[in-house]
């Protein structure tokens, strides 16, 4: 069987003028994506790779594989992680992970809460901000946080982005509109333990691997209690990992339960395929709430990178080739290939 892999690579934000530095945080080093290719290519002889520029159309054409392994981000819009599946399925390409509508609607944090909000999955209370001078206040309660509506891979979210006076949401609305030329998302903030749930599989063989917390406590005195830009990209490396994860999670036989229950239905409420990552919180109560779903979510083979798909894997018996290779199989299974 031929297999692509279509992928975006990272690059400096120096090479296009006025990006915010945090840019090219959601694309993939050289390094995972021959991970990838080369976990692909245990199972399958024909590998072939595809970068998810502008030529990535009539590359797709020519080749025809009989399925492509999607990791690709898209750069530029709104709806750029629907970009690629757009074009397989415009040639009748069989791809892995969600169609172009989920992957739409889950980089639009917002739309992604309607939906959730809609099937009674709690989710925290929001406002979508295009300016500064509204009052949140008014609606919704204090502490908040405020990110960019359109980003992933924890971009737009640093430190500062938990506010706790009006002058601090107006200050945090008008940066975010200023560097990343949209709007900003703010929540309520949710006070309890964070979690990570992966999920693979589809239908009644959607698998739930075993969940991740998010160990704050492991994070510098006065850094704030989210996985922030600084969390993720400055303040954890490959070189000094934070032990800020735990897998499985030590959790309660009824915590476990309702985070799964909560992940398993959002999984299906927005229509994901194959595989997801959705981060979940509790609130003060205790009670599970989905913060967003990662339907391409991140894989870095390194267990020093704190990859969190990877470390569920690994706590489920899966090494990189079985978790790579599994979404091909649900993906075929699904298209009957």
């Amino acid at each position: 069987m031929r297999v692509a892999l279509t992928y975006n690579l990272k690059k400096e934000t120096g090479e296009v003028k006025d990006l915010p530095p945090d840019f090219y945080a959601e694309c993939d080093e050289p390094e995972t994506v021959n991970a990838v290719r080369d976990a692909l290519a245990e199972r399958h002889g024909d590998i072939v790779m595809v970068e998810a520029d502008e030529d990535a159309f009539e590359k797709f054409r020519q080749l025809r594989p009989d399925i492509v392994f999607n990791m690709a981000e898209g750069l530029w819009g709104e709806s750029r992680e629907a970009q690629i599946p757009a074009i397989l399925e415009m040639l009748r390409i069989p791809y892995t992970g969600s169609n172009p509508l989920t992957l739409g609607l889950c980089l639009n944090k917002a739309r992604a809460k309607e939906v959730l909000a809609y099937y009674g999955i709690p989710t925290a209370r929001f406002i979508v901000a295009s300016n500064p001078s509204i009052e949140i206040e008014k609606y919704l309660s204090f502490p908040m946080i405020v990110k960019p509506l359109f980003e992933g891979s924890s971009k737009g979210i640093k430190n500062d982005s938990i506010v706790n006076t009006p002058a601090e949401l107006r200050n945090k609305i008008a940066a975010v509109l200023d560097e990343y030329a949209q709007p900003a998302l703010v929540e309520e903030y949710l006070s309890g333990r964070e979690f990570t749930v992966a999920l693979m599989g589809n239908a009644d063989r959607l698998n739930v691997l075993p969940i991740v917390e998010i160990n704050y406590s492991a994070l510098p005195a006065g850094v704030n209690h989210i996985y922030s830009y600084e969390a993720k990209w400055v303040l954890d490396t490959p070189e000094a990992p934070l032990d800020i994860f735990a897998c499985p999670a030590q959790v309660t036989e009824r915590l476990k339960t309702a985070i799964e229950s909560v992940s398993k239905d959002a999984f299906r409420a927005l229509d994901v395929k194959d595989w997801c990552r959705i981060d979940v919180r509790l609130d003060s109560h205790g009670v599970p709430h989905v913060i967003e779903l990662n339907p391409l979510p991140g894989i870095l083979m390194d267990p020093k990178c704190n990859s969190c798909f990877p470390k569920a894997a690994r706590a489920a018996g899966l090494n990189f080739t079985d978790l790579v290779n599994g979404v091909v199989d649900a993906a075929c299974k699904r298209y009957g290939i």
